[in-house]
């Protein structure tokens, strides 16, 4: 099997469990990828996200080549070796922050030009510098770079917006690619569903190995972004991946797979779990909550994790309360490990062809509260499940 071949091998509605391969190494879909922005899930070793089931993971172009540099890590053998990590890496391209670094930046029709975040210099980002960065780090998905409009632009501007990620696109697949090296379009358009069905025909004409959606999850109502999923989702093409960017709710996940989506990514479990806010099959725990105090239960008593086999909410909480480095460091590894194993869940439903059933069952699951008390899932959860 060769890098970018991508086999749908289960179809329950819209939802598909999927294989895709890479340089290094085979992914099956739908998959969460852990993110390591500077190339380290924080808090988690490589030993320990293959022991909770970690396929793929991502690191971020603008943070890398800002510190340490792509040129010192091509030099020590690639991001990888850098990392120590052998499984399959997807680079994002800095797009994301052309949106949340608006007030230190601009852009124009050749790129974008940055403050850098740590030392304030002026730093130079075009699509072939993104691609040129990607290629010395490296990964084996390397994304475009896009333009991502701020949720409430008005439509001149989502459609320059548009117009500008195509042209960069373009750029992007004419710039040279690291050996087996996989390239991703954006498809943007903010809430416009026509914008949106523009962006995904000009990208599919340029050509890629997967088309990712972007620009959702930055502040737009629950509603509209629902709707431009359940939209986008299919025009883009059924034998490339889909990948949905930075969203992640465990109910994202599953309004992502019936629509269609194959990819996902979000620091929702790794960030929440650095505050105590910890995912479980049957809702959310809040970790610095006083009943966790004495509580010798685990986080789940269903997981299967290191954290939940070996330690209790007491000692959590107690290690929060402390600020004990220790604390985050498990309650990551119980984060990430419910992601990865929820998305194993849902690739043997489809694999069996009940997803619908399985939606229902979690559904159920997450309204019955961590503590068994009844709650009502979130309305854009709800939404986003339809």
């Amino acid at each position: 099997m060769s890098p970018g071949e991508f086999t749908v091998e289960a179809v329950d509605g819209a939802a598909r469990a999927a294989v895709l391969e890479t340089a290094h190494g085979t992914v099956r879909t739908p998959v969460f990828m852990p993110v390591g922005t500077l190339g380290s899930v924080k808090g988690v070793d490589p030993r320990e996200l293959r022991e909770i089931g970690t396929q793929i993971l991502l690191g971020n172009t603008y943070h890398l080549h800002l510190r340490p540099g792509e040129e010192l890590v091509g030099e020590l053998g690639g991001l990888h070796r850098f990392m120590a990590w052998d499984g399959p890496i997807l680079t994002d391209s800095g797009g994301f922050q052309v949106f949340s670094l608006a007030d230190t930046r601009t852009v124009d029709d050749d790129g974008v030009t940055f403050r850098s975040v740590y030392d304030g210099d002026l730093v130079r980002l075009r699509p072939e510098d993104a691609m040129r960065i990607q290629a010395t780090l490296g990964s084996d998905i390397a994304m475009c770079l896009d333009e991502v409009p701020p949720p409430d632009a008005p439509l001149p501007a989502l459609a320059a917006a548009v117009e500008r990620t195509t042209r960069w696109a373009e750029r992007c697949k004419a710039s040279p690619a690291a050996p087996g090296q996989l390239r991703f379009g954006i498809v943007q358009g903010g809430v416009d569903e026509s914008l949106r069905q523009t962006s995904a025909r000009e990208l599919l004409e340029i050509g890629f190995d997967g088309y990712a959606i972007g620009g959702l999850a930055v502040g737009e109502p629950a509603a509209d972004r629902a709707r431009i999923l359940r939209h986008t989702a299919p025009a883009m093409p059924a034998d490339r991946p889909r990948y949905l960017m930075g969203m992640g709710t465990p109910e994202d996940l599953i309004g992502g797979v019936l629509a269609g989506i194959d990819m996902f990514d979000c620091v929702m479990p790794t960030r929440n779990a650095r505050n105590g806010h910890l995912f479980t099959r049957f809702g959310d725990l809040r970790l610095r909550n006083s009943r966790n105090k004495a509580d010798e239960r685990p986080i789940d008593e269903t997981c299967s994790c290191y954290t939940c086999a070996n330690f209790s909410r007491a000692y959590l909480h107690h290690l929060d309360r402390c600020g004990e480095m220790l604390g985050p460091m498990l309650t990551t590894i119980h984060n990430l490990h419910y992601y990865l194993n929820l998305m194993q869940e849902i690739r043997d439903a489809l694999d069996a062809g009940r997803f619908a059933a399985f939606k229902q069952q979690f559904a159920a699951d997450r309204a019955r509260g961590v503590d068994r008390k009844s709650t009502r899932l979130n309305s854009s959860h709800v939404a986003l499940s339809r």
